[in-house]
C-alpha cells in the first residue's frame, strides 16, 4: 500500500561525507550482563519500563501546547497561525495533538530520537506533521556537509532534505543524534527481566526449586525416572502433591531458596535501578515502599521541575527550529503551559494566588485563566492590576510621623 506522505521524498543525494547511523545502536542493544537480549521491545515488556515510559510521554502530550507571537507587552497566542492549528489540534488527518506527541515522547524514550516529516505546500508553509519510526532513520552528511535523513519503509529508501524533518534528540555526545536511554541502561533493565522470568519460572515449577532425586543403586534408565517424576510433580498444577519415593530413592533440594538469593529485595532495587534512568519518582510506579502523605506533593512537583521541564525545553527549541522560517524565529514561540501542573493543593494556590494579586503582579484574569475559569470582560475591570492602598514609597515613608508625630506645627 502506498503511503501518501512518503511520495514526497526525494530519490536520490550526494554520498556521505560523515554518517550518524541513527539510534538502531546496535552495538548498545544486544544480550546484557544477564544474559538476556535488551532492545526498545523486550525492554518494554518490563512493567517499570513500561510504566515509566507511559507516565512521561503521557504527561507531556496532556500539557497545553501553545503558538504566541511577541507583542510590546509580552506575548500573545497566535491563533491565526497555521502551526497553532497543527500542534494544538491536529498535526494531520489521521492523529489527535495528543497521539502524535505521545508517540514522539515515546519514540525519545526509547530509542533516544524522535523523527516527523514535515509536510510543506508549495509556498513552504507546513501543512502536516507525520511521525516515523527512529529505528528506520538514519542521518548521513553529504560532500558539501549538509545534514540529510535516510528512511527505510517496506524495503526501498527514502531521502529528504533537512527542512523536510522534525528531528529531537535525546541526550548524545555530538550534538547530533541522541543515545537510546534502553541501550545506554541495559545491563539494569537486562537484571530486571531477568528476576522477572526467575520467579515466573519458579512458580511455574509449584515454587520449588530444583534437585536431585538420589538412589542408593545402580538405576538403569535415570531419563524415564526423571521423566516421570516432573510428568506427577512438576508445574504449579502439582504444587504441593505429596511424594512417593521406591527402592529407598530419596529428593535433596539444590537450588537457592528465594529468600537466601534476596529475590524480592532485588526486584524492588531494579524498579528503583529504571525509575532512576527515566528519572520518575517511585511513587508514580507505584513503588511506595519510602512515600508517605506529606512527601508525595513535593516529590511530584520536583517531577515537574526536574523531569518534565528539561524534555519540554528540548521540544519547544526542535518543534522551533523546524517550523519557523527565519523570519517568524524573531516573532513567535511554541511554549508548553506548565503552570497547571505546578499549581499545588487549593490552599497553596490560594495563598500564591492572593500574595500575586495584592501585589499588583497578576490581575483577576491571569488567575482565572490559570484555574480554567471564564475570564473577567476588561470593561468589568478583569484585567486590571491592583496594589494595596497602605504600600507607600520608601522615601516617603517618614514623612507623616515627622509632620504629625513630632509635636511640630500641623497647620
Amino acid at each position: 500500500m502506498k503511503i501518501p506522505f512518503l511520495s514526497r521524498f526525494f530519490p536520490t543525494r550526494a554520498s556521505p561525507k560523515n554518517t550518524f547511523w541513527g539510534s538502531a545502536y546496535s552495538f548498545f542493544f544486544g544480550t546484557s550482563s544477564s544474559g538476556k537480549t535488551v532492545n526498545e521491545r523486550t525492554a518494554l515488556q518490563t512493567t517499570a519500563v513500561y510504566a515509566c515510559v507511559r507516565i512521561l510521554a503521557e504527561t507531556i502530550a496532556s500539557l497545553p501546547l501553545h503558538t504566541y507571537k511577541y507583542t510590546a507587552s509580552g506575548k500573545e497566542k497566535a491563533l491565526d497561525h497555521p502551526i497553532y492549528y497543527l500542534l494544538h489540534s491536529e498535526p494531520n488527518p489521521e492523529m489527535t495533538s495528543f497521539v502524535f506527541r505521545e508517540t514522539l515522547m515515546g519514540h525519545l524514550l526509547l530509542w533516544g530520537n524522535a523523527y516527523a516529516q514535515i509536510i510543506r505546500d508549495g509556498r513552504g508553509r507546513v501543512i502536516g506533521l507525520y511521525p516515523l519510526l527512529p529505528n528506520k532513520m538514519i542521518v548521513n552528511r553529504n560532500d558539501q556537509g549538509q545534514l540529510y535523513y535516510q528512511y527505510e519503509k517496506d524495503g526501498k529508501t527514502y531521502l529528504l532534505n533537512r527542512c523536510e524533518v522534525l528531528h529531537i534528540p535525546g541526550l548524545g555526545f555530538d550534538g547530533l543524534i541522541g543515545y537510546s536511554p534502553i541501550g545506554m541502561a541495559k545491563n539494569a533493565i537486562g537484571m530486571a527481566i531477568a528476576t522477572e522470568e526467575y520467579g515466573a519460572k519458579l512458580f511455574a515449577n509449584g515454587a520449588t526449586p530444583g534437585g536431585v532425586l538420589e538412589h542408593p543403586g545402580i538405576v538403569k534408565d535415570p531419563a524415564r525416572i526423571r521423566d516421570s517424576w516432573n510428568a506427577v510433580y512438576q508445574g504449579s498444577a502439582n504444587a504441593r502433591r505429596i511424594a512417593v519415593l521406591e527402592e529407598g530413592m530419596s529428593f535433596k533440594s539444590i537450588g537457592i531458596p528465594p529468600e537466601q538469593a534476596q529475590f524480592l529485595e532485588t526486584r524492588k532495587f531494579q524498579i528503583e535501578e529504571i525509575c532512576r534512568i527515566f528519572r520518575v519518582p517511585p511513587h508514580l510506579v507505584a513503588s511506595l515502599d519510602r512515600a508517605t502523605f506529606s512527601n508525595i506533593e513535593h516529590q511530584s512537583i520536583s517531577f515537574i521541575d526536574n523531569t518534565i521541564v528539561p524534555w519540554v525545553t528540548r521540544i519547544e527549541q526542535s518543534l522551533q527550529r523546524a517550523l519557523f522560517s527565519e523570519t517568524e524565529k524573531r516573532t513567535l514561540c511554541i511554549k508548553f503551559n506548565l503552570n497547571g501542573r505546578l499549581r499545588g493543593d487549593a490552599a497553596a494556590r490560594a495563598a500564591f494566588y492572593q500574595t500575586m494579586r495584592q501585589n499588583g503582579i497578576m490581575s483577576a484574569n491571569d488567575i482565572r485563566e490559570l484555574e480554567e475559569m471564564n475570564l473577567i470582560p476588561d470593561e468589568l475591570g478583569g484585567n486590571k492590576l491592583l496594589v494595596n492602598g497602605n504600600f507607600v514609597d520608601m522615601a516617603s515613608a517618614g514623612a507623616w510621623t515627622k509632620r504629625y508625630g513630632g509635636g511640630e506645627d500641623k497647620t
